[in-house]
């Protein structure tokens, strides 16, 4: 049971640092970015994002959910 709860661990601090590093490159690769759009959520309109920040945050948002998703199908 200690091993198990070591692997869990194990794979949600790489799931934590490497989503980090993720957003932190997308944040550094953005400054220049001059392409923006709103995105259209249910009842408002948000502000004016740049396209590639939009998609990096769907994408690291994903990744996240996947890590942890199968992480709950493991234990069980």
């Amino acid at each position: 049971m200690n091993t198990n709860m070591s692997f869990i661990f194990k794979k949600l601090f790489f799931l934590i640092t490497f989503n980090i590093t993720l957003f932190l490159i997308l944040m550094i690769g953005i400054q220049n970015s001059y392409n923006k759009k709103k995105v259209n959520l249910l009842l408002r309109n948000s502000i004016s994002l740049p396209v590639g920040f939009i998609v990096g945050v769907s994408f690291i948002s994903g990744s996240i959910t996947g890590g942890l998703i199968t992480n709950s199908y493991n234990e069980k």
